[in-house]
């Protein structure tokens, strides 16, 4: 083969795979509904959330039991609370309670059993990591080695047999946020956790992880400035053994959206939602009035290093936002996503500051193949 001949198949070799690539999905491939709302009227923010053997576990969270909030004087509740559904079709049960109450830590599911990381309660952050197992109906509990140092509104994702996690606040008046990167390796003989050099930008909480081609992702989160939250854009691609580099910046902050984002079709990352901070600063005014967070579907394409829209959480029509008087069908943050029978759920969350819902989504994507 000559010079120009080979490099014409070069180029119509790469020709076709970015075209692959490019051809992504659409929003009506997006099948959206829903499945049994959570078994309590309010709902929880801040659930650990996974898999176990077959079924979908929510764990713990907390809420504003008498539907109040900071403003009008009411506290918030952390809860213990177990709830497993056995399949799509089937009804919510209480199987068990954890040790104390818990949220807003970092969930994963690996080998038939939900991993807890962290967290936060009415007494402070916590350090522990709890493994929970479902099993004929029943939560058996074990634990893993404690992190560091307590942490909660951090962020982290399964790679492989690896957790990582990222970011996070050490106590509840923290007014500045972390910069730690810790890794525990769940096949090893002999698990610690190691603290590994942190991504090259600002320390943050309520980011969102991803992991594409082996890789890990940090997606904006916010940074505490004298208590301040600064919303954050930037974005990193992390390679074991090799280390961090920066990456696009997002086009809006997706502060406390739904983590993990969602790898799909070997090259994208979805994120949904999440508090892109432009009501931040008017939250205590508007109260009750708040239209609640952003409903963007962003897509990461990790080939080419870029982002664009792609839909949106679907939602109560905007016109109706304030005139319901919970904004239960209004997409969430403060919540984790996984992965149950190939759908993507996503249940409970905070739909607006201090408002929670029990609604359980799933997205059920249409089967993608690169063209």
């Amino acid at each position: 083969m000559d010079r120009s001949s080979y490099s014409l198949l070069i180029f119509l070799m790469t020709f076709s795979l970015n075209k692959g690539v490019a051809q992504f999905v659409s929003t009506n491939q997006l099948k959206w509904d829903e499945l049994q709302a959570l078994p309590d009227p309010i709902g929880f923010a801040g659930s650990f959330v996974g898999v176990s053997n077959g079924a979908l576990l929510v764990i713990g969270g907390a809420n504003f039991p008498d539907g109040g909030a900071p403003w009008t004087g009411s506290d918030k509740v952390w809860y213990d609370r177990v709830f497993a559904l056995d399949n799509p079709n089937a009804k919510w049960k209480e199987v068990g309670r954890l040790s104390q109450p818990l949220g807003y830590g970092v969930s994963v599911s690996w080998r038939n059993a939900v991993i807890l990381i962290g967290g936060s309660n009415e007494n402070g952050h916590h350090k522990e990591v709890w493994m929970l197992r479902y099993d004929n109906g029943r939560i058996e509990k074990s634990t893993l080695p404690d992190l560091p140092h307590p942490l909660a509104n951090c962020t982290g994702v399964l790679l492989g047999d690896v957790i990582y996690i990222a970011g996070g606040i050490r106590k509840p008046d923290s007014k500045t946020t972390e910069k730690n990167f810790w890794a525990l390796d769940l096949a090893a003989d002999t698990k610690e956790w190691k603290v590994l050099d942190p991504w090259p930008g600002p320390s943050r909480m309520l980011a969102v992880a991803g992991v594409q081609h082996r890789k890990l992702y940090l997606f904006s989160g916010a940074k505490l400035v004298d208590g301040v939250r600064e919303y954050l854009k930037d974005a990193y691609e992390y390679t074991p053994q090799v280390g961090w580099k920066k990456i696009a910046d997002l086009p809006q902050s997706v502060v406390a959206a739904p983590n993990p984002a969602y790898g799909i079709n070997k090259y994208h990352l979805l994120i949904f939602g999440g508090d892109d901070g432009k009501l931040a600063a008017k939250a205590n005014q508007l109260k009750q009035q708040h239209p609640g967070f952003s409903t963007n579907i962003l897509d990461y394409d990790v080939s080419t290093n870029t982002w664009k829209k792609i839909g949106e959480v679907p939602t109560d029509k905007k016109e109706d936002a304030i005139a319901n008087p919970n904004g239960s069908s209004w997409a969430p943050v403060t919540t984790s996503l996984t992965i149950w029978n190939d759908a993507v759920i996503i249940p409970g969350g905070e739909v607006r500051p201090a408002v929670r819902t029990p609604r359980v989504l799933r997205l059920t994507p249409e089967k993608i193949t690169d063209q």
